[in-house]
């Protein structure tokens, strides 16, 4: 929210200093994240009016003008601004005033002389517009200073509002907060209601229940659209951060910006009546102030004259029914719509206005009857012309009512630590617009239907809390004794994890848990994705189901900018839901690859990262808690076919492994082989609680085998076959060595194993080994048609 200083202190009385003032809003909770003092070294800058120009002799560019600055005689001013004219007032800086680094001094410009200097709105630093001269209303008073007509030094002050506080989207509402900080006053405001002088009207007609429970509207007759915006309401537009367009449009939004409520304008000789408020059809489609066309589902409420849609409710007008210069009667909409019809309508087209961020927070439903007096009243003076009665259509039944809470004396001082006296916390209280009634215990608080935010007895400690001063509460140390639960030794630590990850050169990224919906559908990933409800874009409508795509997408970006090897892990939750249940929540933990398998360096020969690399790491991951992963070839859609597994640990499915599909790395965008995996890390982290146990005081023995094997016979199934036949005294199986090149027929492989033998209570005889080689050979030859190797 941002608004001007001086318009603030037209609505609350206060001697607190600019300063002062910005450090009082900060600490009560209305932030202030930016301050642009305005107009403050203005001396000698005065308004002036051009009154004839005449071509350079020596530059083409240039003009040389007679300017009227109310001194009894013209003065010659050299100028290049395009648009300086016979007739235009403008500010002039007089010889010896300073405008920014430069002081005025009488000069000769190729040969003419130049006594003063004609300003843009930059060079004095009001505005950041350095196309011309700033133009000012050809009825300005010729001689003023330029800060008394534009009432100057002002400062334009931004706040950082946090979505609770939905009534500090105006000055009126901001100057609440300030009379109560600053034990000031607010100056009751004029909304005396205009008298109807004529008759004209249309029907208005609410067809969407408690989304819309109060529409206001008036016609106003014979107004003149082309009168210019005045100057004081112009520059407080400004100084709000709002263009002025013209009159009628910014009247609108001064009463916006002012009052808080959001307001319309339509030119009444476009529309048919009656006027409605309903639910749109599905694919009905209007075309918008901003010139876009747009299809709205029912999810959209739509302004309609005569059935047709002319505007999305609370969002934007429509532009074919939009007030133009030629507009010479006009209706005026101001209208009550419930936050939950328009949170996330306007991000679902792309689309962010002023109103909708009002309307999507709450707006005080009784504010349109005085907007709507506000506004009339500005027109009829500004512009002219005849102001009918007032329309209005409500359902009482569906509009927010006042909330009645009690305030307990003792509760106070037990949730804040201290006792405020009290007679501050009336006036806290009846300063922010409650009613307050002494009771025996507290208070009864009645709350204006503006605060949404008000609605439990710890609110209202929060209000008296942030106005009486944090730093004013005293600061205690919670007593009582506190006990640190030890970590499980059942369980890994996630912290582990991540830090052996990082050990074996990975670089963790954090990505949002918000993805875009397309990107879950191009890695086949989109199946019981959790959607929001109030997404922050288009782009982050749903929760992750997988945390692949965010960290895949993270790697294109790093081989985008010329990095050739990038390997980087992520640990985070996924989400899905199923049916009505409430979103399933999974800890993960992934990891991408591209590249080299080691950086850049001179020991070994450079290779690409490949399966077997990226599994080393899955094992020695697992390994932390003992666990070991069994691997199956994957049919994922992602991934690619013969490069991949699914990991399982005892049976369970923990995730996945191996190379993207070159289809889905084509669609990403990703220009080079990505090894990855995803897994469960809660199933991967849980471990057997620890044991100690006496080493063997026997030597082991090691027994090499080669068997020759069909080569569909995976490793995984020869390995348990040996296990299962050798028994307990199997310590260890190593493979290590794959052959099928000459003396192995096609079809077939060589598999070479170490069996690592031991005994607990005794040394293994020959006979003892001999016959375990025996029992893994009958075990290899019948489970598999194994044959030892020559």
């Amino acid at each position: 929210m941002k608004f001007s200083e001086n318009w603030l202190r037209q609505h609350v009385k206060t001697t607190a200093t600019r300063d002062e003032l910005a450090a009082t809003l900060t600490a009560i909770g209305l932030e202030v994240e930016d301050m642009t003092v305005i107009g403050e070294a203005l001396d000698g800058v005065v308004v002036a009016r051009i009154v004839e120009c005449a071509k350079h002799p020596e530059a083409d560019r240039l003009q040389v003008c007679q300017v009227d600055a109310g001194r009894g005689e013209l003065l010659q001013i050299v100028c290049g601004a395009p648009n300086a004219r016979a007739g235009l007032c403008a500010p002039l800086a007089l010889v010896g005033a300073q405008v920014g680094e430069i002081t005025i001094r009488a000069a000769k410009l190729r040969g003419v002389e130049s006594n003063g200097m004609l300003c843009s709105a930059k060079e004095l630093g009001l505005d950041i517009d350095a196309s011309g001269l700033l133009e000012l209303s050809a009825d300005a008073p010729v001689g003023t200073p330029l800060a008394d007509y534009l009432g100057l030094p002002d400062a334009s002050i931004e706040l950082k509002l946090t979505p609770n506080r939905a009534d500090c989207f105006s000055v009126r509402g901001i100057a609440y907060d300030v009379a109560a900080a600053c034990a000031g006053e607010v100056i009751p405001f004029d909304a005396t209601p205009m008298p109807a002088l004529g008759a004209a009207t249309l029907v208005v007609s609410l067809d969407a229940g408690a989304c819309a429970p109060r529409y206001v509207g008036r016609v106003i007759e014979g107004v003149d659209a082309t009168c210019r915006t005045p100057v004081w309401m112009a520059e407080r537009l400004r100084r709000s951060g709002v263009r002025p367009v013209s009159l009628l449009v910014d009247v609108t939004q001064y009463v916006m910006l002012e009052l808080g409520q959001p307001m319309h304008a339509y030119d009444r000789d476009l529309l048919h009546g009656p006027i409605g408020v309903r639910a749109a059809r599905a694919g009905e489609s209007l075309k918008l102030l901003d010139g876009r066309d747009v299809q709205v589902d029912p999810q959209f409420l739509v302004i309609t004259d005569a059935d047709r849609a002319i505007g999305l409710a609370g969002i934007m007008g429509g532009s074919d029914t939009r007030v133009t210069g030629a507009t010479r009667n006009v209706f005026l909409e101001a209208a009550h719509f419930a936050p939950a019809a328009i949170i996330g309508r306007g991000r679902k087209l792309g689309l962010h206005t002023d109103a909708g961020h009002r309307f999507e927070r709450g707006v005080d439903p009784e504010l349109p009857r005085v907007a709507m007096e506000t506004a009339t009243r500005l027109i009829v003076e500004l512009a002219g012309g005849t102001s009918g009665p007032v329309t209005e259509a409500a359902l009482p039944e569906h509009l927010p009512k006042a909330k009645s809470i009690a305030l307990r004396r003792a509760r106070l001082a037990r949730v804040l630590g201290t006792t405020i006296a009290d007679g501050d916390v009336v006036r806290i209280l009846r300063a922010l617009g409650l009613r307050v009634d002494v009771t025996d215990g507290g208070w009864q608080v009645t709350t204006p239907p503006r605060r949404f935010d008000l609605a439990i007895e710890e609110d209202l400690i929060e209000e008296v809390a942030r106005i009486h001063g944090y730093d004013a509460i005293p600061a205690t140390l919670p007593a009582g004794s506190t006990s640190l639960a030890p970590d499980t030794e059942t369980r890994v630590h996630e912290a582990t994890a991540r830090g052996h990850l990082a050990a074996r050169d990975y670089l963790e990224a954090i990505n949002y848990a918000f993805v875009d919906a397309a990107l879950l559908r191009r890695w086949h990933a989109e199946d019981a994705a959790v959607e929001l409800a109030n997404p922050l874009s288009a782009e982050l409508g749903v929760m992750r189901t997988r945390l692949l795509p965010g960290l895949v997408d993270a790697l294109s970006r790093n081989t985008s900018r010329q990095q050739a090897r990038v390997r980087l892990f992520e640990t985070g939750k996924v989400f899905s839901v199923a049916g009505a249940r409430a979103p399933i929540e999974t800890l993960r933990v992934a990891a991408v690859a591209t590249g080299d398998a080691a950086a850049e360096q001179w020991g070994v020969p450079a290779r690409t990262v490949d399966f077997h690399d990226i599994k080393g790491d899955l094992d020695s991951l697992a390994a932390l808690s003992g666990a070991s992963l069994t691997y199956q070839a994957s049919q994922a859609p992602w991934a690619h076919p013969g490069r991949s597994a699914d990991v399982f640990r005892e049976g369970r499915q923990l995730g996945w492994i191996g190379q993207l599909h070159p289809r889905l790395q084509q669609a990403l965008g990703v220009g080079t082989s990505v090894i990855a995996f995803e897994v469960d890390l809660e199933p991967l982290l849980q471990r057997a609680l620890p044991r100690a146990a006496p080493l063997s005081r026997f030597p082991s023995v090691r027994r090499d085998l080669a068997f020759v094997v069909a080569d569909d016979v995976l490793w995984e199934r020869v390995s348990a076959s040996v296990k299962a036949a050798a028994g307990p005294c199997l310590r260890d199986l190593r493979l290590f060595d794959r052959y099928t090149s000459t003396g192995v027929e096609t079809g077939f492989k060589s598999l070479a194993m170490g069996l690592i033998l031991q005994d607990e209570s005794r040394t293994l005889t020959d006979r003892d080994v001999d016959a375990v080689v025996a029992d893994v050979t009958a075990a290899l030859q019948r489970d598999h048609g194994a044959r030892m190797r020559e």
